[in-house]
């Protein structure tokens, strides 16, 4: 793949509120194969093949923005192991912590194909994962993921952690759904020694279900957890937005991402990558740009490095989801699965 210029770094992507930009998230297909009902149309229609950034720019991209000061690469989909030949992506990003200008190289996956890669993963320098997991019963997880197997999800989960891996289980809050079974998900996270976050439905693309239906505030949920758990302050972080606390009862990590609630917005670092070439300043904004287009047109750096500056210039203060009766179109027309998770 395309090696990086050497030349010095130029200064840290900062934006107009003075964020430094040092986590970049990177949607490597829109494909998956799960419909869970929060994140996909049912009949979605993918991307055709000639839009997708190949493996090579993607692995550029991603140099360019650490060599401008990004520390943390978080690989996403869609679900980024379906992609073809992935792990050669992995092996190339890799090059990054062996030269110690990354920090993190890790992802966000659904567990599925995670048996078949996890021990790669881990050669790689990939350290921990997080695995989307909204409920441990087999029917309610084949309805809400519409195809998903839980038992395939779970074999890699073992094996991810049998490679080594930190596992960090993602759960959607979804009212009327796995609202009455977040204890006992909390409890099994934690006696398998693994952390656990839970993220607010977020307003992205139309979709069958209605949000409105869906949405259960984390301010609730963590009213209702006080009842079964004692929460103890906690300054752990990961770079990312969720918020921790621990739990005196289990000893473990609980995370609440808020999008809806509270914004978290002040202290964002991030910005997404999309597998088109598609940079997102914000997941809540429209505003985008088009490096695709930079990167194919220039066979060296300096275009694309004006363009990326140019993008972190707009890089909004903030989003302003909302879910009610009354807002039926979703904040954003695009799927998570295009931006990424």
């Amino acid at each position: 793949m395309k090696e990086v210029s050497t030349s010095p770094p130029k200064a840290a992507l900062t934006d107009p509120f003075g964020r430094d930009v040092t986590y970049l998230r990177v949607s490597v297909t829109d494909r998956c194969d799960f419909r869970c009902t929060y994140c996909m149309s049912e009949h979605m229609t993918f991307l055709p093949k000639q839009d997708l950034l190949s493996l090579e720019e993607l692995s550029r991209l991603c140099g360019l923005f650490v060599s401008r000061g990004v520390r943390k690469l978080r690989i996403t989909g869609g679900e980024p192991l379906v992609r073809r030949d992935i792990m050669r992506l992995f092996r190339d990003l890799s090059r990054h912590l062996t030269t110690g200008a990354l920090d993190e190289l890790t992802l966000t996956t659904n567990g599925s194909q995670l048996a078949r890669h996890a021990a790669e993963l881990a050669d790689c320098g990939v350290r921990r994962v997080n695995v989307s997991l909204d409920t441990r019963d087999a029917d309610k997880f084949r309805e809400i993921t519409r195809w998903g197997d839980l038992d395939k999800v779970l074999g890699g989960i073992r094996a991810a952690r049998e490679a080594g891996l930190r596992v960090k289980i993602n759960t959607v809050a979804l009212k009327g759904f796995n609202d009455r079974e977040i204890p006992e998900l909390i409890r099994w996270a934690h006696g398998e020694g693994m952390d656990i976050t839970f993220i607010e439905v977020m307003p992205m693309g139309e979709m069958e279900v209605a949000r409105v239906d869906q949405y259960l505030p984390i301010s609730q949920l963590k009213a209702d957890l006080m009842s079964h758990f004692t929460f103890e302050d906690s300054d752990y972080r990961t770079g990312g937005p969720a918020r921790y606390a621990t739990l005196r009862e289990t000893g473990g990590i609980v995370g609440f991402i808020t999008p809806m609630t509270h914004n978290f917005c002040e202290s964002c670092n991030r910005v997404r990558l999309t597998c088109t070439g598609t940079l997102y300043m914000c997941l809540g904004q429209e505003d985008s740009a088009d490096l695709r287009k930079v990167l194919r047109a220039s066979e060296g750096d300096g275009p694309v490095l004006e363009a990326i500056d140019a993008a972190i210039s707009r890089k909004p203060k903030g989003h302003d989801f909302i879910i009610d009766r009354d807002t039926r179109k979703p904040a954003v027309g695009r799927h998570m699965s295009v931006t990424g998770g």
